[in-house]
């Protein structure tokens, strides 16, 4: 067992014999504690006939395991006042906790539980499969989701990042206990396993409950290395006729999370589309009145990125949304961004992270995505550093570098009647 420091943020690492890693950063300022196991293989490290087991087998362990059962895990933690919940991304799974310091032994006892013990019994299993397929059918019912899925099928062509994080209805259907057991065994293993807590509390400590539970996982190896993918310009029209808007989402591939050039995406993000004074919403919304929402976001993953945008607006409106998109590409390729919006777009990212660093799940999530995408810890100061040191020009080149015709993709869903758009109508 190794245990490092990082004297800047009081931020230390433990490596346990099998290869869980533990990660604290304290706050002794707060009384609240927040907790999270990692699981760093999401969706991404699903085959085609996989899709959508990482998100059930996070349903699934809430289920029972062999020394609680359902409404025990769910009654643990809430009887204390504290929060317990999950999530499934492409490239990790969160299994988290948020309670008062003093029941830190209680919530981390619950949590380890629930990812260590499961119980997969088949008869769960199959309600849950009743469940996962509501919310596919939800989701599917939701036009600003599911022209993101569309858009994303089509970027991401033939690549697990393409396919939904929930699965398929065929996919679904066809989990049983031994694919769910296999797959589970495969990726909950000890080198795949992050812990990392934030708040008042001490490493030591985390370190010996970590270790009571965690220590005789035996290891398995390395997880599988990522196959990086190839993005996809396709224009995609899928008619709906049941909605009233038309929902479109047009993007270009980006620069990967740990890219030396993140920091000038998220400005050229923020001041495109970030926010209510970004050119998008004042262009297309407020002078235009042509969307309600319009707004561009960034997908960033290990090995490769995306910015995309999405509006919802009318049929008669959509083509004419569409080229004011690529005006805005265009004249961000050709002209440089004046000092004062760099200026605005910088203190939005940093007065951003500066209020989400003041909250202890917001620390434990930091610490887990800066060990997993870089291994190390940046300070507060570095990254308003980082942030500060992005000029007009920075945000400029990577304007002409990804604000290409030849690389825009675009989905339209709609109740689309004789709508037509093509390549021609995306150059900027």
């Amino acid at each position: 067992m190794a245990t490092t420091s990082t004297p800047v943020r009081d931020i230390e690492t433990t490596r346990l014999a099998n290869g869980v890693r533990v990660i604290t950063e304290v706050m002794p300022h707060v009384r609240s504690v927040s907790v999270g196991i990692w699981v760093g293989a999401g969706s991404r490290r699903e085959n085609a006939e996989q899709n959508g087991i990482s998100h059930f087998i996070e349903h699934m362990l809430f289920k029972g395991t062999t020394n609680r059962s359902a409404e025990d895990i769910a009654r643990s933690v809430d009887s204390v006042g504290g929060n317990l919940d999950a999530f499934t991304a492409k490239e990790l799974v969160c299994f988290n906790t948020k309670v008062l310091d003093e029941h830190l032994p209680l919530a981390f006892d619950v949590l380890a539980d629930l990812v260590l013990h499961p119980l997969f019994r088949q008869e769960d299993i199959d309600k849950e499969k009743g469940v996962i397929l509501e919310e596919i059918k939800m989701e599917a019912d939701s036009p600003d989701y599911l022209v993101h899925e569309i858009f994303s099928a089509n970027f991401w062509k033939d690549h697990p990042l393409g396919k939904p994080i929930l699965g398929t209805r065929e996919t679904v259907k066809r989990f049983d206990r031994e694919i769910v057991d296999g797959f589970y065994r495969a990726v909950y293993s000890p080198a795949n396993l992050l812990i990392t807590a934030a708040g008042n509390l001490t490493h030591d400590n985390l370190v010996d409950l970590t270790r009571r539970d965690f220590e005789s996982l035996p290891p398995n190896g390395t997880p599988p290395a990522d196959q990086a993918p190839a993005t996809h310009a396709r224009i995609a029209l899928r008619n709906k006729k049941s909605l009233e808007q038309v929902h479109l989402c047009l993007g270009v591939p980006s620069y990967p999370l740990p890219h030396e050039e993140r920091f000038a995406c998220y400005v050229l993000n923020t001041l495109l589309g970030g926010g209510m004074s970004s050119r998008l919403f004042q262009n297309i919304r407020e002078r235009q009145g042509l969307a309600y929402a319009v707004f561009s976001e960034l997908s960033p993953y290990r090995d490769t990125g995306c910015l995309s945008i999405y509006a919802g607006t009318s049929i008669e409106s959509a083509g004419k949304v569409v080229e004011s998109i690529t005006k805005e590409f265009r004249e961000l390729k050709q002209e440089p961004v004046n000092e004062e919006e760099v200026r605005r777009a910088k203190d939005h990212l940093k007065g951003s992270l500066m209020l989400s660093l003041e909250s202890t799940s917001s620390r434990m999530s930091n610490l887990a995505r800066q060990e997993m995408y870089f291994g190390r810890f940046f300070s507060l100061d570095e990254l308003i550093e980082s942030i500060e040191q992005v000029t007009a020009s920075h945000v400029q080149r990577i304007a002409q570098k990804f604000f290409d015709p030849k690389q825009i993709a675009l989905t339209v869903l709609g109740n689309l009647e004789n709508f037509k758009i093509g390549r021609e109508d995306l150059v900027c």
